[in-house]
């Protein structure tokens, strides 16, 4: 069997999901997906001439071909490695096939059953009590028992952009406030403290800053939430610096949690071994892919640390991510970003739901065990984009 093609297509909700499929001369088509971003269909099919006419079992040896392939392109992090992780994820899905086998038993067999999964609920709505409790209830009622919500800022920051769901929010960070002042933090503890009472102690509830805050107040802040018992406070200082993000741990009485801006065991070696967070949070199709997310899993647990996921993706991704979190001992939770997006589900061919009672229960089928729904994805097809190769 070898490899005759790579190809892309790119459907769209708030966020853009390059799928991805490896074409093979014997049958046996792989597919993935990428995280999004500029450029990234554009590297994949750069690295379509490194994979023309290769064994795609061997999935170690073209992962380092395509890395070092790339090199001059910047293979170390960014859109190279997302490009990667995608043909990646596609390599394994085309093995299970070939060998009859769901990919979670080429990767060392289950170790759970199941992957709890955690719903990020945004901002809540408006920062007010009601809202969040609404929202809050909201998640209780989909079946899920651990909830994100992001900080809020301040009404003169809250000012919506022009466009799609994903440039406002991008405009309410980069607009947000970089000190974190104490008319702030109170409004935090007061909204986090009304969702705790509100759902109970048995519901877990997470916090992301998106890397707003300097350490000092990122530390205020957690000690100030500690009454809450919250499952972690989420990327509290810029990504840029390990030290800082350090130094909040070091302080803080609740777990923090990082990694979704690191890329490969390369990327995440210094955050673990200095133990500069409580739980590590890579991003699958977007850290190197499954094997590479299972060697830094691997790297994490010899330091005690567990890791959850981060997860923006369609069920593409998000089940070849299970895949790999089934097998993964010191594995926690993985997030879910689009429970307003009504045919998220639909994406792939499915007679059940996905996410049952806030769980994903990796299918004993070959490979990832699921085929695209083409009617559905060629319905959300970005616009001007092509389906895997068609003109």
């Amino acid at each position: 069997m070898k490899i005759t093609g790579v190809k892309t297509a790119c459907i769209k909700e708030s966020f853009e999901w390059i799928l991805v499929r490896v074409y093979t001369d014997d049958g046996p088509v792989g597919l993935g997906e990428c995280y999004w971003g500029a450029g990234v269909e554009t590297v994949v099919h750069g690295l379509e001439p490194l994979l023309l006419g290769e064994d795609p079992q061997n999935i170690e040896w073209l992962y380092h071909k395509m890395v070092r392939g790339m090199s001059g392109a910047g293979s170390t992090a960014g859109t190279v490695v997302t490009a990667i992780s995608g043909v990646e994820l596609a390599l394994w899905d085309l093995k299970g096939k070939a060998l009859g086998a769901p990919i979670y038993n080429l990767l060392g067999g289950r170790y759970r059953e199941s992957i709890p999964i955690y719903l990020d609920t945004g901002g809540g709505g408006k920062p007010e009590v009601e809202a969040w409790i609404k929202q809050a209830k909201r998640g209780l009622g989909l079946g899920f028992t651990a909830l994100k919500f992001d900080t809020p800022f301040p009404p003169e920051a809250r000012e919506p952009s022009a466009g799609d769901k994903r440039k406002q929010s991008v405009s309410r960070f980069v607009r947000g406030e970089k000190r974190l002042r104490y008319k702030t933090i109170d409004l935090i503890v007061k909204l986090m403290g009304a969702v705790r009472e509100a759902v109970g102690p048995d519901t877990d509830l997470a916090l992301d800053c998106h890397w707003s805050y300097p350490a000092r107040d990122a530390i205020t802040l957690a000690r100030e939430l500690e009454p809450v018992r919250l499952m972690w406070l989420e990327d509290p200082t810029p990504p840029d610096n390990i030290e800082a993000l350090k130094r909040v741990t070091d302080s803080s009485p609740v777990p923090i949690c990082s990694g979704e801006n690191l890329y490969t065991r390369h990327g995440f070696r210094t955050m673990i071994t200095t133990q500069a967070v409580d739980i590590i949070q890579p991003d699958i199709p977007k850290v190197g892919g499954l094997l590479e997310a299972k060697k830094i899993a691997d790297l994490a647990d010899i330091y005690y640390t567990p890791m959850a996921v981060h997860n923006v993706s369609s069920p593409v991704a998000t089940i070849a991510a299970c895949h790999v979190c089934t097998t993964i001992k010191n594995f926690q939770i993985m997030e879910f970003h689009c429970s307003d997006v009504a045919w998220w589900n639909d994406v792939v061919v499915t007679d059940a739901p996905i996410i049952e009672d806030g769980f994903v229960t990796p299918p004993d089928r070959p490979g990832l065990g699921y085929e695209l729904n083409e009617e559905v994805a060629r319905a959300h097809l970005v616009k001007g984009g092509s389906w895997f190769g068609e003109s």
